[in-house]
């Protein structure tokens, strides 16, 4: 199975809700929908009304982040897992490059994971290395720690999903190369195998996806789907995207 999660970051009003009708009527009819998955996280504002519209639909609706902690609490404007599964959401990124930046500490991280799974969420937890990490050569060692300081044996590897988003990537049209990625991407699966001591989760790749680059995507094999940002506000890009990709393989 292949994902192809869309993050909308800080996008989206009740409107947008036709970029995802668009995604889901290509989906729909496309020969290749029963290979892959289509999920999209909206800001919360948007999460309870595209759950509900989309429920019996092709597309998964979930959020961008949500709090270390399971319920209810007294933070300000924070959202736990438990309010985010509430209102429809089925799954939640963790661990975004944007977050860590703002202050996610692995504890804090391992908590979200935590309290995600058991509120029965899947979690697409991201990964990656600045610049600095990567010119010193630091990109395995800096990964590594990300996943073994927050994912644990005891936690279900069904519901994970590893998404790979070297941070000097992110917006800035730069991809790594193809041999690069794919050791990458292989590093990764062999120290998830580590910690679960089973099959590794579905790894996917993030950073400056777009419908022309995807095709050098599509040639590794190990890659199992593509968390794509600003692309993904736009239904023609998204699709584009999906479709570009099968054409290549």
């Amino acid at each position: 199975m292949r994902y192809f999660i869309g993050n909308w970051k800080m996008f989206g009003v009740p409107k947008a809700i036709n970029i995802l009708n668009k995604i889901n009527s290509f989906q729909s009819k496309d020969k290749n929908r029963n290979k892959y998955r289509v999920i999209i996280t909206p800001p919360y504002t948007l999460i309870e009304t595209f759950a509900k519209y989309f429920t019996n639909k092709k597309i998964i609706i979930g959020s961008q982040n949500c709090y270390q902690k399971e319920q209810f609490s007294s933070n300000t404007g924070a959202v736990s897992p438990y309010m985010i599964r509430s209102v429809g959401a089925k799954c939640t990124l963790i661990g975004h490059s944007d977050n860590r930046a703002e202050g996610d500490t692995d504890l804090m991280l391992k908590d979200k994971v935590k309290f995600a799974l058991k509120n029965n969420l899947k979690v697409i937890y991201c990964i990656g290395e600045n610049k600095v990490q990567k010119n010193n050569n630091k990109t395995f060692s800096v990964l590594k720690k990300q996943l073994t300081k927050v994912l644990e044996k005891k936690f279900d590897q069904k519901k994970i999903i590893v998404a790979y988003e070297p941070i000097w990537s992110i917006g800035t049209g730069k991809i790594p190369n193809e041999k690069d990625l794919l050791k990458t991407t292989i590093y990764i699966k062999k120290t998830l195998k580590n910690i679960f001591k089973s099959n590794s989760p579905a790894v996917l790749y993030g950073g400056s996806v777009d419908e022309s680059n995807v095709e050098i995507f599509s040639k590794i094999k190990e890659i199992d789907g593509f968390l794509i940002g600003g692309a993904s506000k736009s239904s023609k890009k998204f699709i584009d995207i999906i479709k570009n990709y099968y054409s290549y393989r």
